[in-house]
């Protein structure tokens, strides 16, 4: 009898349990529109019932709400059906699920990383924080560059840059963290030309912004968010598209080739680093699915190949790559145009994008939810029946109209022609 009402305490704490740690998410809806204070802070998931990605995200949100509600972040978790609160959703402008973003004050921050709890979370740390982060000593700035393989710091005090500084931060805070620093602060090995700067610390070294060479400096900053090589899954791969920079991918299987292209990859983004970092991202990626929905095709593996990602263009190697000096070859084939791209995005090109995504997302679709999968198959082929319907009225109604005015001439249509016989006179 003890073990039955032990197993029955069990139970019970596991759901109590269970049912605390789903309380730190809250059902949202629009009332949130007039509720939310001026100073609140919102994460919120916008899902739609029938979408799998949304589901499969669920158990990974409840442990971001239990594990930022332990740490006493002053975050609101939340999710909203976004097919039923439109209000809300109109106002995030949500095109697609699981939409995550964060409403801090007035601005709201669209995240497009990896659907993992360790992303999110470092996602709301750059976020709710302050937007530049203070390294006021030599300890702080070493312990904080170990935590970071990309850091952006601006050296020097108040001045125009900063303000530019402050404007990018604005607009990347949800990509990268920035901090500010003065010159004592630093390492004595980085060597500064003049004040202010703004540098980056990464693959062990450092660069600094010149606007003369660089542009821009928000771009800059977009283009040098990234190691000069990595590990590149979809996510970082759209987000790289951004930069205008090319990325030379070793798309890898569990072969030994797999293995060498790699190697290959990593040792020209690092013996050719200076040649080439202007230009290009290095990196390899497992798999071949996402790859596949870019070029609208099937990728043998393993492979290398360039891509394009602002016009959606693709390269192959003309010849086997087998060693540093084919790859060097190839890559600077592509930088000549000699080696001639594939894919694009023409007419034709976003025409067959369109039928190969439509198929893409029905097909999974159709499986989950059938009724919902016909309705929205079906719904645009009504329309366009329709309005072919009204045009075709349209049309033919006109030329009844043309008719009829034409027989308000005065005269008889030439159907009614007919010859009608003399009289003669008496």
């Amino acid at each position: 009898m003890s073990d039955k009402k032990t197993l029955v305490l069990s139970a019970f704490l596991l759901c109590a349990s269970v049912t605390s740690v789903w309380t730190f998410v809250e059902e949202l809806d629009d009332s949130l529109l007039d509720t939310r204070e001026e100073n609140d802070v919102w994460l919120i998931k916008f899902y739609a019932p029938w979408c799998s990605f949304c589901k499969q995200l669920d158990p990974v949100w409840h442990q971001i709400g239990s594990e930022l509600r332990s740490a006493g972040s002053h975050v609101n978790v939340g999710k909203c059906d976004a097919t039923a609160s439109l209000a809300l959703a109109n106002e995030f402008k949500v095109r697609g699920y699981p939409a995550i973003l964060m409403w801090k004050k007035d601005v709201k921050y669209n995240y497009s990383g990896a659907r993992t709890k360790d992303g999110i979370i470092e996602f709301v740390d750059r976020v709710s924080g302050p937007l530049i982060r203070p390294l006021t000593s030599v300890e702080l700035f070493q312990h904080t560059l170990s935590r970071h393989d990309v850091m952006f710091v601006y050296v020097g005090a108040s001045s125009p840059l900063k303000g530019v500084y402050s404007a990018a931060a604005q607009d990347l805070i949800v990509s990268t963290f920035f901090y500010s620093a003065s010159r004592d602060v630093l390492p004595k090995t980085v060597t500064l030309s003049s004040l202010p700067a703004v540098v980056v610390f990464k693959d062990g070294t450092y660069y600094s912004y010149n606007e003369a060479s660089d542009g821009e400096l928000k771009a800059w900053i977009n283009r040098e968010r990234f190691l000069n090589y990595m590990k590149v899954d979809s996510y970082t791969l759209y987000a790289m598209g951004e930069s205008g920079k090319l990325v030379l991918l070793a798309v890898l299987d569990d072969t030994q080739q797999s293995l060498r292209y790699k190697s290959l990859i990593q040792e020209v983004a690092q013996n050719y680093k200076d040649i080439y970092n202007r230009n290009i991202y290095f990196g390899f990626m497992e798999g071949n699915r996402y790859i596949n929905g870019l070029i609208m095709g099937e990728l043998s593996l393993p492979a290398i190949v360039m891509l394009n990602l602002s016009t959606d263009s693709y390269f192959l190697p003309l010849r086997p790559v087998d060693t540093e000096r084919h790859l060097v070859d190839f890559v600077d084939g592509v930088l000549d145009g000699s080696v001639q791209g594939q894919g694009g995005n023409t007419i034709t090109q976003q025409i067959r994008r369109f039928i190969y995504d439509s198929k893409v997302t029905l097909v999974p679709l159709l499986k989950d939810a059938p009724l919902l999968g016909c309705f929205l198959l079906s719904f645009p082929l009504c329309l366009i029946g329709f309005l072919c319907s009204l045009c075709w009225k349209a049309r033919f109604g006109s030329e009844d109209n043309d008719n009829d005015n034409d027989n308000d001439d005065g005269k008889e249509p030439s159907w009614c022609h007919r010859k009608i016989p003399n009289k003669k006179s008496d």
